[in-house]
């Protein structure tokens, strides 16, 4: 799908309840009519149990300068659930890992700039002691987090 200025604009798969394909549409499209759409959260936890947190870009267009899981992202059509969150951890942290699919579930959400996430969300679940080394236009900072530390 072409954009403004001719510039490829990624798209999202469009699905129903049940995770069946019903098309796809421009990101921003679908995020603004709040659309329902896949998508996939990658865990990252290191041999102690501890997560690996980003501190997302203030550039990003949504929810920047917040921490987060390892990384979040959308599947391109055709690509599966595994391979699509593969690519998005070494996109964004630089991390090239197998991440285990655990479970699914389905939230929306209205962000503050108006636009609304509504997703099918695919939760993966990955192991790395390593270090990271994240793309600076995704993460402004990183670490692996002490389960005490984190609140509910």
């Amino acid at each position: 799908m072409t954009g403004p200025g001719g510039v490829e604009e990624e798209c999202v798969v469009l699905v129903d309840e049940r995770d069946e394909v019903l098309g796809t549409m421009g990101k921003m499209d679908a995020h603004r009519g709040g659309h329902l759409h896949r998508a996939f959260s990658v865990f990252v936890f290191d041999a102690h149990g501890r997560p690996l947190l980003q501190k997302r870009a203030a550039t990003k267009y949504h929810s920047g300068g917040l921490w987060s899981n390892a990384c979040c992202g959308h599947p391109r059509r055709g690509e599966t659930i595994e391979n699509a969150a593969r690519r998005r951890l070494n996109e964004e942290m630089g991390i090239d890992r197998y991440a285990s699919p655990e479970f699914w579930f389905i939230y929306r959400a209205t962000l503050p700039n108006g636009l609304i996430e509504h997703e099918l969300d695919h939760v993966l679940f990955a192991q790395y002691d390593g270090v990271a080394e994240p793309s600076a236009d995704e993460v402004e900072q990183w670490r692996y987090a002490d389960p005490d530390e984190l609140t509910p």
